[in-house]
């Protein structure tokens, strides 16, 4: 029996002061397009192992996930295939950053800023920001199709 499943993912988000690292990338889809950093879960490892591992290789860090903001697990999100995302906050144990696998140079965005570099955002990474930002005030969790309002 053959079985055609969405890929699952991991990414990051790692906040200081004001700030949130974002990598631009070095291949498509979005090549230079600014993401947050992650990838694929490979099989047999965890989602929390994988967001350790993916931060390691494209920017050098190491960090711990504490909380998860929420699954992004929208068909379009990706052109490649479906993919879903699970997305974690997390938090630097070391801060020697440096842009590393498919990572063409490391950034960090001031989350106020989001809304002047939607469109230099990979994938649906514009509107998990505005989740993150959101959730920074209220906390909760976010997925795809969480009813969304307009003023928000």
């Amino acid at each position: 029996m053959s079985y055609r499943n969405p890929a699952p993912t991991v990414d990051v988000i790692m906040q200081n002061g004001p700030k949130v690292l974002m990598v631009r990338r070095k291949k498509e889809p979005f090549a230079n397009r600014l993401a947050l950093p992650g990838g694929f879960v490979n099989e047999g490892e965890t989602v929390e192992d994988a967001a350790k591992r993916e931060i390691m290789e494209e920017t050098s860090l190491e960090i711990e996930p504490i909380e998860i903001l929420g699954v992004y697990s929208d068909p379009k999100r990706d052109p490649r295939k479906h993919v879903m995302t699970v997305v974690f906050i997390g938090i630097i144990i070391s801060h020697d950053a440096k842009a590393a696998d498919d990572a063409a140079s490391i950034e960090w965005i001031d989350i106020a800023d989001v809304e002047k570099i939607k469109s230099e955002l990979a994938f649906d990474h514009y509107q998990i920001l505005q989740d993150y930002r959101r959730w920074r005030g209220s906390g909760g969790t976010f997925w795809s199709t969480k009813r969304r309002h307009q003023n928000e």
